[in-house]
């Protein structure tokens, strides 16, 4: 064992254990460290292409005077405010159902629901471009029944393709939620509903005043997840707009317009990165309050 003495102090620490993780601790600062060191470095330079200069915190100026920026940001914190507390709620109904030992094919149910986060991405959006087109599935079946008397525009007006996204992502995501909610569940321990109802605690009840606060650090962990995954939203809407976030912008993301600035229009590389550094504030100002909030409830 190598032992190396600390400068001033009488005691020794092991150097084969700085040496194992030294490999690891290199590839994190390759990776990691040295990627989010040189995009804080471009937030600070400007120019189109590969031809950089420095430009102080002009960038951060024009982001506000950047109208496609200001849409896109409202777009991401839409479908934020809107999507997050769907999927959250579905996930925690769907979960309940699916705890019910009683309930016929249970097991089938659940692979249905989880199916959709584990499969293909590309096949997931033909499959929802299809089913939304204009004589597509969901119109046809709409209008069938009596609900519309014209097709629904899913992807070319601005109201709808946000709808339309909203559903994707929801219907994506909401089984990996899901499956958390349902794990947490079948640790509760039973004997603490069975006391409830011998006291005459209605379902209801139970469920507000047992199952809800003994679930709180799942939901607070999935609601941090998924406000994660919600302001990174890229894949989604690349696809299902074929990378325009169209129509009018009326679903283009900050994921969305940094790749564009980055890969499809001319490449302005320090524009880009400040646009990343604003989902990376809004990650860790919504992540400490939903933290705060839930420490507050706690009390």
């Amino acid at each position: 064992m190598a032992l190396v003495r600390r400068a001033g102090i009488g005691r020794y620490y092991d150097v084969n254990g700085w040496l194992f993780v030294a490999p690891a601790l290199g590839l994190i600062a390759l990776f990691m460290i040295y990627p989010i060191a040189w995009s804080l470095w471009m937030s600070f330079q400007s120019g189109r292409g590969m031809t950089m200069k420095f430009a102080g915190f002009a960038n951060i100026v024009r982001l506000w005077n950047d109208p496609v920026f200001i849409k896109a940001l409202t777009n991401t914190m839409t479908y934020f405010v809107v999507q997050v507390p769907i999927m959250i709620l579905l996930a925690l109904i769907l979960a309940s159902l699916l705890n019910n030992p009683r309930l016929v094919g249970r097991g089938l149910f659940r692979t249905a629901i989880f199916l959709p986060c584990v499969s293909s991405l590309v096949a997931y959006s033909v499959l929802f471009k299809g089913m939304f087109a204009t004589d597509g599935i969901v119109n046809s079946t709409l209008q069938a029944i009596g609900l519309v008397a014209s097709p629904i525009p899913w992807l070319t007006h601005p109201f709808w393709a946000k709808v339309l996204v909203i559903l994707a992502i929801t219907w994506r995501w909401t089984g990996y939620n899901m499956i958390f909610y349902l794990a947490a569940l079948q640790n509760i321990d039973k004997s603490i509903y069975e006391v409830a109802r011998i006291d005459g605690v209605p379902a209801w009840a139970r469920f507000t005043h047992l199952t809800i606060p003994l679930l709180k650090p799942v939901i607070l962990f999935t609601t941090i997840i998924s406000t994660i995954g919600t302001l990174q939203l890229f894949d989604e809407v690349y696809n299902l707009t074929e990378g325009k976030g169209g129509p009018s912008n009326a679903t283009l993301t900050l994921s969305l317009y940094i790749y564009n600035l980055t890969f499809r229009f001319m490449p302005n590389l320090g524009y880009a990165a400040t646009v990343s550094y604003v989902i990376v504030v809004l990650v860790a100002l919504l992540a400490f309050v939903q933290f705060f909030a839930a420490r507050e409830r706690d009390r």
